[in-house]
This record gives structure tokens, C-alpha cells and sequence, in this order.
């Protein structure tokens, strides 16, 4: 089999979907302040009209897993990107808040797929060595995508041209559903199936025939050893509890430390304190710019720090900016100086966030599932995910309205510490290792735990 793509090429397009989704989620940040002018919204339709893609992107995790698993990863991205297309128009043309509801939703349902398949699919094709780098790839990719919407609002902010903001989605969302022709299917995937001769084909050309017969024998011994245990019965298994329990706690956390109420509301939240629509705007293009070049400096680290000690300092940095930053708008209010610290402290917390919690909770969600449930697996995480970002971002608009902007974000703060403690004891490092080996050391270390209990026992 022959490809027209090397394999950079391969990788953009395979992450293309991530800058999709940062695009549709980041661009309502700037859009909700005209688009609630226009459409009159009360603060809790406004918190619908954000958080309506989130309902999607549930339904979109959801089903892109499992549908992954029976149909391979590239035919559902491909379904993904045209869903893309429809929800990017749809949303610009849309008459009236129930109609944009709608299209937002359908969008989300798109996003919630590319959170799901994009860190799976980059995760297979990368060779180890570099696959921490390569899968947080969609990471920057998602990241890049924020900032763009960031400078779009910026540059239609004078005019309040919301409907541009989101219809310019359409043409990224026409980019991944071409470029997706081209690709190759995950030769994991296709192994499964039972498809070697194509397997081998795409593993020679990914890897320039270096350690291909190696990697194909360790995929179908995991393969083997699933068939021998159930297949996607294992999902119940005791054994694959353990790498539930860290994707899910992974995925809550990562939504409850805020990292989402800076990302959709951050304008608003420069609003409160006394910046101007343009400028709150514009504050927020500058926090883009620390997202992209700090979420650079993560993928060059995360395969030689490990994927462990970046979460944990992640933590200690956002927490530490997010207490700062209540404090100071509990005692300066809506002060010039108070605005300043927020958009100081903001910027400090996304550069911790996009070093540690943005990049490696999707790398390490597409690792820790076993070959045979990886598809259900990653979609039970990004459920969990689109979940607690649903429930952050419906309520934030109320309780910052009941509560303030102080005690919210030393809530969040809070929620970090307790985030920190999580990491501390459940989760284990996955650098340097095949997804074959951590799906045998997951399935050893059940077995030296059960025998560990028998001894006691005795």
C-alpha cells in the first residue's frame, strides 16, 4: 500500500481535529458578549448557549469510541469532520437562540468525537519512543485552535460579528474532512481485525521498516491475550478497573481545577472586573499565545519528564495562581489593580495548565486502555470529561453572579490540592513504555495484588 502523506503530514492531519475542537470551544469566549446583546440572554440561557456543546460533545464521546472499535478510527473522524462542517454553518446562520442550542449541540457532538479518536489515532500510529510528544500534538493542535479563535473575535470585535466568529470553523472542518482521504488506517486496528498484510504495509512506511516485525508480534500477543479473556467483556473485568478509575478521575479533575471557566469565560471574567469588551478580548488573545508556546514546551517534555511529575507540578502552579487570584478580587473588588492580577494570575495558571493537565490527561487517557476496549475506553473518559465540563460551565455564569469571582476560584484552587493528592497516589507513569507493555504491567500488577490478598488470607 502506498500513501501520498510523509509522515508529518500524516500526524497534522491526524491532529487537525484537535484544532477543531479548541476552535468551537475557544470561540465562544468572545461571541457570548455580543451574541447575549443580540438574542437578550439572561445569565442562565447564557450559560446554555456555552455549555450546549458540551451536550453534544457527551453524545459524540459517547459514540465515537465504540464506533472507532467496529468501524476503524479514520472512517468516524471522517464522519466527525463533515458533522464539523454542518455545526460551523449551522451556528453562524442561526435565527434565534433555540436554533443556535440546536447547531451547538451538533457540534458538539463532532467535538466530543475528535477528543475521543484524535489523541487515540496519533497514539497508535507514533512509534514509543516519541508518542507522549506526537499524541499532545492534538494538544497544541487544540490549543492553536483557541488561540485562532481568540484573534477572530478580536478582529470582529468592533464590529460585534458573531456569526463570522463561529462560521470560519467551516473552513478547518473542510481541511480534516480532504486531508482524512489520505490517511491511513491505525495499523493496531487493523490487526485486530486480522488484516496484517495492510498492517505491515503501514507500520513499514510510518516506521522506515525499523522494529516493525517486534511491534506487530507484541499487538498480536495483547490481541491474543484479550480474545483468551473476554474482549470488551473485560471492561467489567477487575483487572481494567484500576485504568478506569484513573481515566475517570483524570477527566473530572481536569475540568473542576477551572480550566475551562478560564478558556469560555475569560473575557467575561475581565469584564467583571472592569475591562472594556475589546480589551477583555484582546487580554484573552495574550493568554492564547502563553497556551500555545507553553503547550510547545510540554510536548518537548512529556516523553523525558513523564507524563506523573508534569501533572504534579501543573497542580502546584495552577492552585497556587488560582488562591492569588480570589484573594486579590476578595479584597481589591473591581479595581484596576484587581483587573491586572486577574489577567497576570489567569496567564500564570493556562501557561501551568497548558505545561501539564491540558496536554498529558489526553495522552495518557489514549494509553492506559487495553488495545480491545481502548475505543469504549477513551469514550467512557471524554463522557466523563464532557460531563464535569457541562456541570463547571452551566453553573459558572450563577455562581460567580451569587458567590463572586474570589470565592469561586479558591474553590478551584481548592479542587487542585485535591487534584494533586489523586495524582499522588493512583496514578502510575506510562513514559517509555508500548501500549502493549502497559496493558501487560495493568494486567500483572492485578495479579500481583490478588496474590498479595491471598497471602494475607493465609
Amino acid at each position: 500500500m502506498k500513501f501520498k502523506m510523509n509522515n508529518g503530514l500524516i500526524y497534522f492531519f491526524g491532529a487537525l481535529g484537535g484544532l477543531l475542537f479548541g476552535y468551537d470551544t475557544g470561540v465562544i469566549s468572545g461571541a457570548i458578549l455580543f451574541i447575549k446583546k443580540d438574542l437578550h440572554l439572561t445569565s442562565w440561557t447564557e450559560g446554555i448557549v456555552v455549555s450546549s456543546i458540551l451536550l453534544g460533545c457527551m453524545i459524540g464521546a459517547a459514540i465515537s469510541g465504540p464506533l472507532s472499535d467496529r468501524w476503524g478510527r479514520r472512517k468516524v473522524v471522517l464522519l466527525a469532520a463533515a458533522i464539523f462542517c454542518i455545526g460551523a454553518l449551522g451556528t453562524a446562520l442561526s435565527p434565534s437562540t433555540e436554533i443556535l442550542i440546536l447547531f451547538r449541540v451538533i457540534l458538539g457532538v463532532a467535538v466530543g468525537s475528535a477528543s475521543t479518536l484524535v489523541p487515540m489515532y496519533l497514539s497508535e500510529m507514533a512509534p514509543t519512543a516519541i508518542r507522549g510528544a506526537l499524541s499532545s500534538l492534538n494538544q497544541l493542535m487544540i490549543m492553536t485552535g483557541i488561540l485562532l479563535a481568540y484573534i477572530v473575535n478580536y478582529l470582529f470585535s468592533s464590529t460585534g460579528g458573531w456569526r463570522w466568529m463561529l462560521g470560519i470553523a467551516f473552513i478547518p472542518g473542510l481541511l480534516l474532512l480532504i486531508g482524512m482521504f489520505f490517511l491511513p488506517e491505525s495499523p493496531r486496528w487493523l490487526l485486530k481485525q486480522g488484516k496484517e498484510k495492510e498492517a505491515r504495509s503501514i507500520l513499514n512506511f510510518m516506521r522506515k521498516g525499523a522494529g516493525v516485525e517486534k511491534e506487530i508480534k507484541e499487538i498480536q500477543l495483547a490481541n491474543k491475550l484479550e480474545q483468551e479473556q473476554g474482549g470488551l467483556k473485560e471492561v467489567k473485568e477487575k483487572w481494567v478497573r484500576p485504568a478506569l478509575i484513573v481515566g475517570a478521575g483524570l477527566a473530572i479533575f481536569q475540568q473542576i481545577i477551572g480550566c475551562n471557566t478560564v478558556l469560555y469565560y475569560a473575557p467575561t471574567t475581565f469584564t467583571n472586573v472592569g475591562l472594556g469588551s475589546s480589551a477583555a478580548i484582546l487580554g484573552t488573545v495574550g493568554i492564547g499565545v502563553v497556551n500555545v508556546i507553553i503547550t510547545a514546551v510540554a510536548v518537548s517534555l512529556i516523553d523525558k519528564v513523564g507524563r506523573k511529575p508534569l501533572l504534579l507540578i501543573g497542580n502546584a502552579g495552577m492552585s497556587i495562581s488560582l488562591f492569588v487570584l480570589g484573594i486579590a478580587n476578595a479584597i481589591m473588588g473591581h479595581t484596576a489593580g484587581a483587573g491586572w492580577i486577574t489577567v497576570i494570575c489567569l496567564a500564570v495558571y493556562i501557561a501551568f495548565f497548558s505545561l501539564s493537565w491540558g496536554p498529558v490527561v489526553w495522552v495518557m487517557l489514549s494509553e492506559i486502555f487495553p488495545l480491545s476496549i481502548r475505543g469504549i475506553g477513551m469514550g467512557i473518559g471524554s463522557v466523563v470529561n464532557w460531563l464535569a465540563n457541562l456541570v463547571v460551565s452551566l453553573t459558572f455564569p450563577k455562581l460567580i453572579e451569587q458567590f463572586g469571582i474570589g470565592t469561586m476560584f479558591i474553590v478551584y484552587g481548592l479542587m487542585g490540592v485535591l487534584a494533586f493528592v489523586f495524582v499522588s497516589l493512583k496514578v502510575d507513569e506510562t513514559k517509555g513504555k508500548s501500549l502493549e507493555q502497559i496493558e501487560l504491567d495493568l494486567r500483572n500488577k492485578n495479579e500481583e495484588t490478588g496474590a498479595l490478598r491471598l497471602s494475607r488470607k493465609i
